[in-house]
């Protein structure tokens, strides 16, 4: 059994990356260009690929292929609509990140919401030892408790953050972009009221149709300038400029960013440009990636493997 994983760089240095080999004789490249692929893939009976697109031309002329396996949930940059064509099951990687996602979310809202690196920064930068009191008001912050916190996205990474943010406790609301998700213990609201009532919004929510350029100019202008916004789902739910627009005019307090339209994010992103630095962070879509749920998916790729062969036999 030959197997390939196109781009392990994806995984990082996790202690299970090599599990694979008790399947075969397994290649491991760290990246994969387009024009690199096919040659490397043409022999190979199964394929391991996190962000590297598997096309129909590429499914069509990996004459040995039997399983493609995605080590993340979406599976966007694979034509299964091809591999159908040749029986060829894509199996994907759910539910491993959960944690991780959640863990950071809080991050990024503390980071925001505390502006501890300020207060750090002023004690060691000696301000503090100079004081005569034995605090200091530099900048202010509220609580968490008794707010009414928004999430859109209300999958496991959702009821996660929820769960969370009852537990500071704070008043749970969320908005389902599909309309479809109603039965959750927590109070649904349409976009309008959600956006002019809740003073964090958190979004959890696939990248589609529904949510799509979600949140723009207009719709951030709903919302309470003391709010704080949170994006740990997907790129492109945000219109990024439009975010920039409602920082710079002080529409909004405060947001937090782990993932873009285009990642790596481009160095001309109006994010970047944001006057007030102190109102913007932006993480490199690393919420998903603690040592345990990159090493979770790891497993979960051995057990896809698994399961198929076990089933081919």
């Amino acid at each position: 059994m030959k197997l390939v994983f196109l781009d392990t760089k994806t995984m990082g240095d996790i202690p299970n990356l090599h599990l694979l080999d008790k399947f075969g004789d397994v290649a491991y490249y760290q990246t994969t260009n387009p024009d690199q692929t096919l040659e490397r893939v043409k022999e190979a009976d199964i394929i391991i690929t996190n962000k590297v697109v598997v096309d129909r031309r590429i499914i069509e002329q990996a004459k040995n292929l039997k399983l493609i396996c995605v080590s993340a949930t979406g599976t966007n940059n694979v034509d299964k609509e091809a591999a159908q064509e040749r029986g060829i099951p894509v199996k994907n990687a759910a539910d491993y990140s959960t944690y991780s996602v959640a863990q950071a979310t809080f991050s990024l809202l503390l980071h925001l919401l505390n502006k501890v690196y300020y207060f750090d920064g002023y004690v060691k930068s000696g301000g503090y030892s100079q004081t005569d009191i034995f605090t200091h008001f530099g900048r202010t912050f509220w609580e968490i408790n008794g707010k009414r916190f928004g999430i859109i996205g209300l999958g496991n990474i959702g009821r996660q953050v929820a769960k969370i943010a009852d537990a500071f406790g704070a008043e749970v609301v969320y908005y389902s972009a599909s309309g479809r998700n109603t039965d959750q213990p927590y109070l649904r609201l349409e976009l309008d009221e959600f956006l002019q009532t809740c003073d964090i919004v958190s979004i959890h929510a696939p990248l589609n149709e529904y949510t799509a350029n979600l949140i723009n100019y207009d719709r951030l202008r709903l919302m309470k300038k003391s709010a704080i916004l949170l994006n740990a789902g997907r790129g492109g739910i945000i219109h990024e400029a439009d975010l920039a627009r409602a920082l710079n005019e002080d529409l909004i307090a405060a947001a937090g960013i782990d993932v873009y339209e285009k990642e790596p994010i481009a160095l001309q992103n109006p994010l970047l440009q944001v006057k007030n630095k102190e109102k913007l962070a932006l993480t490199p879509h690393f919420a998903w990636a603690s040592i345990e749920a990159r090493t979770l998916l790891m497993d979960i790729v051995g057990r896809n493997i698994q399961a198929f062969l076990k089933e081919e036999k």
